[in-house]
This record gives C-alpha cells, structure tokens and sequence, in this order.
C-alpha cells in the first residue's frame, strides 16, 4: 500500500506555474525562480495546509468529486504562494546558486545509482550524551562524497539541537546501464578533540535506474548503528 498526499499535486503544479509566468513576463521584482526557490516555496505552503491522503483511485476521484471544495482549497493555496514567494525571495538560502531557470537545472534522463540518504547518531561514550559542535565526514575512496545539492552539507557540523543526529545524502552516479547491482563502500571519519578519532566503514548494495532519483523518502535512508566517541585510553568495551 502507498500514500499519496494530492495535495503535494496540486501546490507543487501551482508553485511551478507561477514561477514560469514570471520567467515569462519578468516580475518587476526580480523574483528568483531557480529550482530551490520553487522547492522552499512548496515547502513553506505543504507546511501550512492539510494533507489529503489517498490510498487508491477511488479516492482520487472522490476527491475530484468536491470540485466547490477543490475550487476554494486552490484559492486559498496561491494566496499562500504568493505569501511564501515574498519570504523566500526577501531570504533566499546562501548556500545555493540562484538565477538559474529552471530547465537549466535539470539532469539528463540517464541511468543513475541513486543513493539513499544516510543516517545515524553520534554519542559520548563517557555519559552517553549527544555529542555537539562536532564535524562528521562521509568519504568513499577516500575522498569527500559530494551531496544531491547544497542543502545537504559534508562534512556536517553537529549542533545542540539536532541530539547526535547527522545525515547525508550523497548524489547520484550516472552509469551506462540500468538495472545493474553493485556495492558502494564508504565510511564516516569523526575527528574531536579531546576524543579518539573514530573511523566506520560500511557498504551500501545500490541499484542502478533509468532515472535520477530527486525525491527524498524516509523509508529508504540508510541507517547506521549509534557511533561512541570516547577519551584517549578508554576502553569501549568497559
């Protein structure tokens, strides 16, 4: 069984449009309409409606039924768009590239191994607190693993409030052949002071498909087990 929230649909098809008669008519207030502009937008309106799940056609159609309802729900949604267009463009993220179109952006439909995301925690092996204001790198061969995009950072800096949780999403491998198995082998180096240096070696089986996959999904973020740091000269196993 799958859910789907139509309402990601219908706010996602609504924030594209919009961003595109911009492009065409250029707004007389400079409105960015790159790829992460419209993603932090559709964020910012998904966050503040309710969802509307549906399990099977038939609801798909029931709710195609209440088109008074439908008619109202997307009202309300572009005046929420609008109002997410003008914080976001007033506070755009520093990390990313803006001015770019969004057809620009795009990736060529070639086969990819699209990694998961990949997760774990980072602890005190004193006290077993959360560990902060650490940096934990994700390597392969080596070498720092670059991220699906800006917004996923590596090495990752752990702060007080994310309680020992790291994540990375590494970018996708373009390939020659689709269906294709094969083993990524990559490690997470933790370097703190006052700490021994921690070095996890793990492996990851991978897939590879005919598209590049941009869509975030819980359910296939690799998870790794809790990871203790401890002093020099402590024994792990005491």
């Amino acid at each position: 069984m799958e859910l789907h929230n139509t309402n990601e649909d219908v706010v996602i098809a609504q924030v594209n449009d919009m961003f595109d008669m911009f492009e065409r008519s250029g707004h007389s207030e400079n409105i960015c309409t790159c790829k992460q502009c419209r993603i932090d937008t559709a964020c910012y309106v998904l966050n503040r409606i309710e969802p509307r799940y549906i399990v099977s056609n038939r609801g798909a159609i029931r709710i195609e039924r209440n088109s008074i309802e439908n008619q109202q729900r997307k009202v309300d949604i572009v005046v929420m768009i609008h109002e997410g267009i003008a914080k976001i463009n007033h506070n755009k993220r520093p990390s990313f590239t803006h001015g770019v179109k969004k057809e620009e952006q795009s990736v060529h439909g070639m086969p990819m191994f699209n990694l998961p995301a990949i997760s774990g925690r980072v602890f005190d092996g004193t006290n077993f607190a959360p560990m902060t204001n650490i940096d934990i790198e994700l390597l392969r061969d080596d070498e720092m693993v670059a991220m699906v995009d800006n917004n996923w950072q590596n090495p990752f800096h752990l702060v007080e409030h994310n309680e020992g949780v790291f994540s990375f999403w590494p970018a996708p491998i373009a390939t020659n052949e689709a269906n294709v198995h094969k083993m990524f082998e990559f490690s997470i180096k933790i370097n703190a002071q006052g700490f021994d240096k921690l070095n996890y070696f793990f492996k990851i089986p991978v897939k590879s498909e005919q598209k590049s996959g941009a869509t975030f999904l819980r359910s296939r973020t690799f998870k790794l087990p809790d990871m203790y740091l401890f002093p020099p000269g402590e024994d792990s196993d005491s």
